[in-house]
């Protein structure tokens, strides 16, 4: 692993590509990127565990009607379980990844945990939370953080994406007990990503990667609170929550959600929490949270208060401040969020590193693929 510079000084690790088992972090080899902008972590080299609110929108703008909530979010209220029992009645195993995945599940849920009030508000879609814009990848928490942060919001916290996904039953799948991938994006085949240019962010390898679809683009794919593309599609990271006794998580970035990728999690409970705060990959984005009622919203996270951070160090780590980032928003809202093709600090905010080649994923070919499977 070698030190490089770029727009803060940071260190680069990429990974090898073989599927690693989805609750583990793969092993780094010295493969160097010069284009990242915190310290990233070891990327997931497999289909393991391994963004937002129209730029336009503020978190004092309110929908028509009785929604305690900013325009393009859903208010998510009730009681939400500590743990819950999900027993399983049919699942296959995936070798490549070393996962068994449940395709059916023992209704109803059962929460053997506490339940505790919850009441916020989160964005419809991942960021940029636009109808019809594909989902906003290759940004790392901190990153994610000042972009929530410049339009009034926050990261969601782990249990805020769990309950908005799962929604009062507990189920398994926003959608129900049953998984299909015909719903929520997902089964597509490895591709084995070039990991040195997937650090890189280089456009041309994160298009040939591209394996989602547009946000809003999958109807049965929403919660019970009206949240839309949670699980599959794209893997989303959120913020880690203090433990009952009040420890904290070694990294406050959490993986959430699962990949479009074939046998990995694809449901709401499971999470990965091997991957820091610089992490960043090719399948991963975000969605803000806020409060409601036009209450307002702290965007630093629990561990980073404790911590005493200010959000100018949460800046610096991302490597981008919120006045900067609401220029960009203001340009992108113009059509005018243009950078250079090599400026990776200009694309990331703007949310242009995908290549032009990107295509979204063919739902219908993946379908009859999976229905000629599972006919032979």
């Amino acid at each position: 692993m070698r030190l490089l510079r770029s727009f803060p000084a940071l260190v680069i690790v990429a990974c090898a590509a073989a599927p690693p088992p989805d609750s583990e972090t793969p092993a780094p080899v010295s493969e160097p990127t010069p284009a990242a902008t915190s310290t990233i972590g070891p990327s997931p080299s497999g289909p393991t565990e391994p963004g937002q609110a129209d730029p336009a929108a503020t978190a004092s703008v309110k929908e028509e009607g009785p929604s305690a909530c900013p325009t393009g979010m859903k208010l998510v209220e009730g009681e939400y379980c500590t743990k819950v029992e999900q027993n399983c009645k049919r699942s296959w195993y995936a070798p490549w990844n070393k996962k068994t995945v449940c395709e059916l599940f023992e209704e109803p849920s059962k929460c053997i945990g506490e339940r505790v009030k919850k009441r916020f508000c989160i964005d419809t879609y991942s960021w940029p939370n636009v109808k019809g814009e594909r989902p906003e990848v290759m940004n790392t928490f901190y990153q994610a953080q000042v972009k929530c942060a410049t339009i009034g919001k926050r990261m969601c916290t782990e249990s805020e994406w769990t309950f908005a996904c799962e929604g009062p039953e507990m189920k398994p799948y926003p959608y129900g007990y049953e998984r299909d991938t015909n719903k929520c994006n997902g089964d597509h085949a490895w591709d084995h990503p070039k990991m040195n240019l997937v650090a890189r962010r280089d456009p041309k390898e994160l298009a040939r990667l591209w394996k989602g679809v547009r946000s809003g683009s999958q109807p049965e794919c929403v919660s019970d609170f009206g949240v839309h593309d949670l699980p599959g599609n794209n893997d989303e990271v959120v913020a880690s929550e203090p433990a009952p006794g009040g420890q904290h998580r070694k990294y406050d970035s959490i993986h959430t959600g699962g990949p479009w990728y074939e046998g990995v999690r694809n449901q709401c409970r499971p999470k990965i929490y091997t991957h820091d705060e610089g992490f960043y990959y090719y399948f991963l984005g975000f969605r803000c949270c806020a409060e409601p009622d036009n209450a307002e919203t702290e965007p630093r996270t629990a561990k980073q208060q404790h911590s005493r951070w200010n959000m100018d160090r949460v800046e610096r780590l991302a490597g981008f401040t919120r006045a900067e980032m609401k220029e960009k928003l203001e340009l992108k809202a113009q059509g005018k969020c243009s950078c250079a093709p090599r400026d990776v600090r200009c694309n990331t905010m703007c949310g242009t590193l995908l290549g032009p080649e990107a295509k979204d994923a063919d739902l219908a070919a993946l379908r009859g693929r999976k229905a000629h499977e599972q006919k032979k």
